[in-house]
């Protein structure tokens, strides 16, 4: 590597280089990966696995987490809404409120708004969205939530509990699902380290096979099972099991994936972030996938992973807006850093990230008979 001389960069990311780090073809699932910087205008990139962009998007709305595509090629895209004023201190990094879908050529399709949605929004084939949102709680109810930095609360002594909501094609409301109603305030108390401005932070939510409701509550470090029937929670991660994690999806078979943050990880002295299997009846860790020097992945905040098809795992370091591909015994087979930097619009939120990030929520990757529209790698000049 020839030195440099001169300015440095002072963005640690940035200097230490972007796009495509490695790639071995022999042992990587291949495919098209798609991401949304966090802190672009808008855009959404689809790459190869040079790590060449051979698709984009751009709506007029920064991303409010993250975009997916659907299984007819459409797009699922989750905007935040302009305009909007700060709930508490951290409302403007993870709120959305715009959930589009868009055609291949960005034409959008079909779009629905809701000023308190935050982090996830799950996009069906059929046009629903299930999606996490807010409600407050005052007096007595606030103060039942247990845990939290004592005088932590929002204004008005507020405390933000989590919906669920469920809309049709139309935007007519079909479910919902309130945390208040729900949980128990003694079974699931926030992390004594965390604000309480916010109870108990849902960062994903998704539908599993069965009807049933996926969700992940960060600041209580529980992935849970919620009845769509009654609302009640059939299952619950043991507890210890993971830490602050986010992004669980389902597996074939029933296990679960999840992006184990490790934030306060109990007994750990190292902090370090790693990507867990879960066996839904016992309960119990069954693949992992760490770096070899532990230390070296740790994403505090956000993060997602993805089971490709031939069992090899796409993982989002999401604060490093780093994306690698791990085969199932841990081998990196595939490494690719988001070029695009930028700063946060909101103040609020500068002034919490004062750095440029090139951090991404979440990235997909999609197999090439899975993008139609998509030319081919061997029809590309």
């Amino acid at each position: 590597m020839t030195a440099r001389y001169g300015r440095l960069d002072q963005n640690t990311r940035r200097r230490r280089g972007t796009g495509l780090i490695a790639v071995d073809p022999a042992a990587s699932f291949g495919g098209y990966t798609l991401y949304a910087p966090l802190t672009g205008g808008g855009e959404v990139y689809l790459i190869d696995p040079q790590g060449e962009v051979v698709h984009q998007w751009r709506f007029p709305y920064r991303p409010g987490r993250h975009a997916r595509l659907l299984a007819d090629g459409r797009l699922a895209y989750n905007g935040v809404l302009p305009g909007r004023r700060a709930l508490f201190p951290m409302w403007h990094k993870y709120r959305g409120g715009i959930m589009l879908q868009a055609s291949p050529d960005g034409t959008v399709l079909r779009e629905h708004r809701d000023p308190l949605q935050h982090h996830d929004a799950h996009h069906g084939d059929d046009g629903r969205i299930l999606y996490t949102a807010l409600e407050p709680l005052y007096g007595a109810d606030a103060r039942a939530v247990q845990g939290g930095v004592d005088g932590s609360e929002a204004a008005g002594g507020a405390v933000w509990a989590d919906t669920v909501r469920e809309v049709d094609a139309e935007g007519r409301p079909t479910w919902s699902w309130r945390a208040a109603d729900h949980l128990d305030r003694a079974a699931y108390p926030l992390h004594p380290h965390y604000a309480r401005e916010h109870w108990p932070l849902i960062n994903s939510v998704t539908p599993l096979s069965d009807g049933n409701i996926l969700a992940s509550l960060r600041s209580v470090s529980a992935v849970i099972v919620i009845s769509r029937a009654t609302g009640e929670v059939l299952w619950r991660s043991k507890p210890g099991t993971v830490s602050q994690q986010h992004a669980p999806t389902e597996l074939p078979g029933g296990n679960l994936l999840v992006f184990d943050n490790g934030v306060f990880r109990p007994g750990c002295d190292v902090p370090y972030s790693r990507v867990v299997e879960i066996d839904t009846s016992s309960g119990e860790i069954v693949w992992e996938y760490h770096d070899p020097a532990r230390e070296a992945f740790f994403a505090p905040f956000m993060g997602s992973a993805q089971r490709l098809p031939n069992g090899n795992t796409l993982v989002t370091d999401s604060p490093a807006g780093r994306l690698f591909e791990v085969t199932a015994d841990g081998y990196l087979c595939w490494e690719y850093v988001v070029p695009h930097f930028g700063a946060y619009r909101e103040a609020e939120v500068r002034s919490l990230f004062p750095a440029e990030p090139n951090a991404v929520f979440r990235a997909y990757r999609y197999a090439e008979d899975e993008l139609p529209w998509q030319p081919s790698a061997t029809s590309r000049p």
